[in-house]
């Protein structure tokens, strides 16, 4: 080997180890564009329904509880938004899961968790994106409501 190549190695691996590769970007994208989907819409059960933030809800009957979730995807060489939107889906499956377990028909209060910090909006969902990454942290309460 070449002064000249373990020079350009030396570089090479002198900027891949670099923090400018370990981003961290947080997003609020639109909640309606995800759940509209393809895969959502063929993934997502149309009998449980999902209320994010404040959203008008019928009334409450029982609750079983708040539940979290946390979801990442592979961001490696994806659009953010692409990688979120899977991000986002996985949490409301996940969401799903837990109704059908607890015996609910909704979740209500759905609010976005990224580190344990919630904020709550009726039109966007947090996701946190980085080279490798993707990851949406959502957190409900699971309830029955009158149909």
């Amino acid at each position: 080997m070449s002064i000249y190549q373990k020079v350009v190695l030396i570089v090479l691996a002198a900027l891949a180890s670099q923090p400018v590769f370990a981003r961290d970007t947080r997003h609020n994208f639109p909640i309606d564009e995800a759940m509209s989907a393809s895969a959502a819409r063929e993934q997502l059960d149309p009998e449980i329904k999902f209320f994010f933030g404040t959203q008008k809800h019928p009334k409450v009957v029982k609750r079983f509880g708040e539940w979290g979730t946390n979801k990442k995807t592979n961001a490696f060489g994806k659009d953010d938004k692409v990688a979120c939107e899977w991000a986002f889906l996985s949490a409301m499956l996940s969401l799903q899961d837990r109704v059908r377990t607890e015996g609910g028909n909704a979740v209500v209060d759905i609010k976005s968790n990224y580190r344990s910090k919630e904020s709550s909006s009726n039109e966007t969902y947090e996701c946190a994106a980085g080279a490798f990454v993707a990851g949406v942290a959502l957190k409900g309460t699971v309830v029955q409501i009158r149909p």
